[in-house]
């Protein structure tokens, strides 16, 4: 099989693939990327490892469910959204893999044997894998936010990608919740960005798709200092999966596959190899 690429999708706001919204186009650009991914990939994965902005652990956890439930870690959406199914299932001997490959980088590990997938994981691959057969196993963020640490456990799992197991991960670019929910109140018709939103995507893919690989692994440590990128990312959680992917990408170029305006601000989707 040849090398799987890596992704990092956005996995929008709570279930929104699955609910109305106004207007109600909101999510329909967001929505068919994803529907596209499958053909992005090319290869049919054997299994997916899955890291999202819902999950933070004080060392690096790996999901060893071999049936995860669904965490509806959403709150105030309409009561069909609690019912959505996605059900995946898990893969052990992909999480034994992923834990020998973390202790081989000398990177501490634990498992986690019930924990569910968050809406981070299933919310966008039901859009993506609709027909829920291919196992998935979710990784944690690490609680300490460390970027380099973060490229540092995608680098250990690179060897996945020449295993038939796709590397996902799943946030958003742009994270201020107090400015998208300002938009949306306002009536944000997904025609204008927030310019800060603008500054910050202008910066990631000029870092991911023109700078060297070592270049963008440096410049991905020093997030912080990208325009806006605070102001982006108060907290960071939703932009790390992008760490791990980066890592995991190692020498191959990186693309944007998806640019979007949603609730005022730009979200992109980019893709390595």
């Amino acid at each position: 099989m040849s090398r799987l690429p890596t992704l990092f999708i956005p996995h929008g706001g709570g279930p929104c693939f699955f609910m109305d919204w106004d207007p109600p186009d909101t999510w329909d650009r967001m929505a068919d990327y994803l529907r596209h991914v499958p053909n992005e990939v090319g290869n049919p994965p054997k299994a997916l490892v899955v890291i999202s902005g819902h999950w933070e652990e004080d060392v690096v956890t790996i999901q060893n469910n071999p049936a995860p439930p669904l965490l509806y870690d959403y709150y105030g959406f309409p009561p069909s959204t609690y019912e959505i199914k996605f059900p995946a299932p898990g893969a052990p001997a992909v999480s034994a893999r992923v834990a020998e490959l973390l202790g081989a980088a000398g990177i501490a590990w634990k498992y986690d044997n019930v924990r569910g997938f968050d809406h981070g994981v299933f919310i966008p691959l039901k859009v993506a894998y609709p027909r829920a057969d291919i196992p998935i196993v979710q990784v944690s963020l690490l609680a300490s936010m460390d970027p380099a640490e973060h490229i540092r456990i995608g680098e250990a799992l690179t060897p996945l990608r020449d295993e038939g197991v796709l590397i996902v991960g799943t946030g958003m670019t742009y994270h201020n919740m107090r400015t998208l929910m300002a938009s949306m109140r306002g009536g944000a018709n997904g025609r204008s960005a927030d310019p800060g939103s603008e500054r910050f995507d202008d910066w990631l893919e000029e870092v991911l798709t023109k700078e060297s690989p070592q270049q963008r692994v440096a410049a991905l440590t020093a997030w912080e200092k990208a325009p806006s990128a605070r102001a982006a990312h108060p907290r960071e959680e939703h932009l790390l999966p992008l760490h791990v992917v980066v890592g995991a990408a190692g020498q191959d170029p990186g693309r944007r596959t998806l640019k979007d305006v949603v609730m005022g601000a730009v979200e992109s989707a980019f893709q390595f190899g």
